[in-house]
């Protein structure tokens, strides 16, 4: 498998990793690794906590998603 941004620029680089969101096969170059939080909603009954635990969970994302995800947060 190839990285396919590399690909598009006419250049064949091995891919390295997949994105988490749309299956791109990246190398290097055109990766980002991310950490997922893990967050949980705590039902009490009479109210709600939400909690996000200490341990994150790495992803693999490629760029324009990484950027399409930044803008949410932004």
């Amino acid at each position: 498998m190839h990285c396919y941004l590399c690909a598009q620029e006419g250049i064949q680089t091995p891919a390295v990793a997949v994105c988490l969101a749309c299956g791109m096969c990246m190398c290097m170059k055109h990766l980002v690794r991310d950490q997922l939080p893990v967050e949980d909603v705590i039902n009490w009954g009479f109210s709600q906590k939400k909690v996000r635990y200490p341990e994150t969970i790495p992803r693999f994302l490629c760029i324009p998603c990484h950027n399409a995800l930044l803008q949410k947060e932004g």
